[in-house]
């Protein structure tokens, strides 16, 4: 039987994790290291299997195969809830704030949620989260629209709000899956140097989806580029940029 080593310095390790649905395999033998503290990019052309493996680490998919290690310890067993308890985060392409709440309420029920509190959500709980919440929203830069409804928000407005709820949980390894979707470039620049801000204030670990490759080279110490469900390089952006193989199947193709 092959042995398989783990990187010992890494948060994530991943070890030739599969996904299929069906006949069609999403994800085929990836094997993955991810250092704590590092901010890592997962680029490559649409259908390549970043956000199904995004998915993956986050325990929302059933019958993954392969290996994958979290601080040390077996994870692919593990449900959302408990993996948001271990010290992972994430953020989703699509809005999943409550629209027509406040962004003070979404911030207090993020805080109830991750402290287990979900299912007594009481006035009396939701008061005692007041204080962090307000202080997170501060963080984000958020605190001015405190009481305005979800809805009533821009899309960088409530794309800072989901980065702020994930924080909440105070994870170590953040998630996020196309944070600058749909935004403006000056939107996308702007919430994703604040991302790269708080997570190296903070010493927290970043693994992002992100199409925009100037954004990338900005803010990714590290970038893996996916096609096909396999990983075709790993390097830093500098040496991903000059990679020819990336140019000719991704870089090259207009993005």
């Amino acid at each position: 039987m092959e042995t398989t080593t783990t990187n010992n310095d890494a948060l994530l390790s991943a070890r030739h994790i599969r996904k299929a649905y069906g006949s069609f395999i999403a994800l085929r033998d990836i094997s993955f290291d991810l250092p704590r503290g590092e901010r890592h990019a997962l680029i490559g052309p649409n259908g390549a299997g970043k956000s199904t493996f995004i998915a993956c680490i986050a325990g929302q998919l059933p019958g993954v195969q392969g290996e994958m290690l979290f601080a040390g310890e077996s994870i692919l067993s593990l449900t959302p809830a408990q993996l948001a308890r271990k010290g992972i985060g994430r953020t989703f392409q699509i809005s999943r704030a409550f629209l027509e709440m406040t962004v003070l309420e979404n911030m207090m029920a993020a805080f109830v949620i991750t402290s287990g509190g979900w299912a007594g959500l009481r006035a009396r709980a939701f008061k005692q989260m007041l204080e962090p919440a307000f202080a997170m929203l501060e963080t984000v830069g958020m605190a001015e629209r405190a009481g305005d409804r979800v809805a009533d928000l821009s899309l960088g407005d409530r794309k800072r709000l989901e980065f702020g709820m994930a924080l909440a949980g105070d994870p170590d390894l953040l998630l996020l899956d196309e944070p600058t979707a749909g935004m403006s470039i000056k939107e996308r620049h702007f919430l994703m140097e604040m991302v790269a801000e708080r997570v190296d204030a903070e010493g927290r670990t970043l693994l992002f989806v992100e199409h925009d490759i100037d954004v990338v080279m900005k803010i990714a110490a590290r970038v893996s580029v996916l096609v096909r469900g396999a990983i075709l390089a790993v390097g830093t952006p500098q040496e991903i940029k000059a990679n020819d193989e990336v140019q000719a199947v991704y870089l090259g193709g207009g993005h």
